[in-house]
């Protein structure tokens, strides 16, 4: 594992310092909340200082090689940079359900979970906790952690940042979730979307290139993209999935997913107050055929 190679040369642990030295005046994401955070002052995304959990299970519900055969170590944090109207984990993402801990005690789940025989430990929306993940993982080293990491983000996202885990995250998942901007802004409350994902997506590629799989198709390392489609076509999919292909390659993996439906307070929200329908997905798997995006996964989906 890299991340071995880094601990033993001190380097990540200069990574650490660094990370912790932007909590200071947080800028981890792009909101760039100035707060500080070793202050225990939160931004947007609700964090504080110590990494907040509120799940960390097994669990075989993502993409094949993702999942595989053992299940994926997922642990979910609490918080997030986006304000998704629609988000399905809103009790987590937005409510901030879950139980503040120390590094040590993350560090204590990560090896609970190589235990158990996952594949990997797959940190669901981690961005604003990446200083504490990767002090967890400085203190999981030494006791013998050494499965693959997965980043599986919103895909809102600093280049910066992100530098800080090259050679860290073994597994990118970002989302790409709007073309529009002002789409994003009313339904996420988020600004520049569009510009710091692309962005962002394009540092995860070149940290660890297109995804590969071991003997047994499970993943070690590369970049999947995960795209929702909303109804409406307010996701912007077509040419989502036509940049995809020209700026990341055809080789890319997408994950294409119809499970949508109005959770949280899109009820209340033009457009997304009802689930796609069956033509709208069709429509985009034709789409994702017209980019040459051979790579990757489609739903299965029934009209509602």
């Amino acid at each position: 594992m890299n991340y071995v190679e880094l601990y033993q040369s001190g380097e990540l642990l200069q990574r650490i310092r660094e990370a912790y030295r932007r909590l200071e005046t947080c800028d981890l994401c792009p909101h760039d909340c100035g707060v500080n955070r070793i202050k225990g002052e939160r931004g947007l995304c609700g964090a504080g200082l110590k990494p907040k959990i509120a799940s960390a299970n097994v669990h075989t519900g993502e993409e094949p090689p993702i999942s595989g055969t053992h299940g994926s170590g997922t642990i979910f944090l609490s918080g997030c940079s986006l304000k998704c109207r629609f988000c399905q984990n809103f009790p987590i993402s937005q409510l901030g359900n879950g139980e503040e801990v120390s590094t040590a005690a993350l560090a204590v789940r990560m090896m609970k979970l190589q235990h158990q025989g996952v594949h990997n430990i797959n940190f669901v929306t981690p961005t604003h906790f990446l200083p504490q993940i990767l002090a967890a993982l400085w203190l999981a080293i030494p006791q013998g952690f050494r499965l693959p990491l997965v980043w599986n983000s919103s895909g809102y996202e600093r280049v910066d940042a992100l530098k800080l885990l090259h050679g860290v995250v073994d597994i990118y998942l970002p989302d790409m979730k709007y073309v529009n901007d002002a789409v994003a802004l009313r339904l996420s409350y988020i600004k520049g979307y569009r510009e710091a994902n692309l962005l962002a997506v394009k540092e995860m590629l070149r940290q660890v290139g297109h995804l590969q799989t071991d003997a047994k198709e499970i993943a070690v390392k590369g970049l999947i993209i995960r795209h929702l489609v909303l109804p409406e076509r307010l996701s912007g999919t077509r040419d989502t999935l036509q940049w995809i292909s020209l700026n990341c390659g055809e080789e890319t993996h997408v994950s294409l997913m119809s499970q949508y439906f109005p959770a949280h307070a899109a009820h209340e929200e033009s457009g997304v107050n009802r689930r796609i329908s069956l033509e709208e997905y069709e429509e985009t798997v034709e789409w994702l055929s017209d980019a040459n995006l051979e790579h990757g996964w489609v739903q299965e989906h029934e009209d509602p």
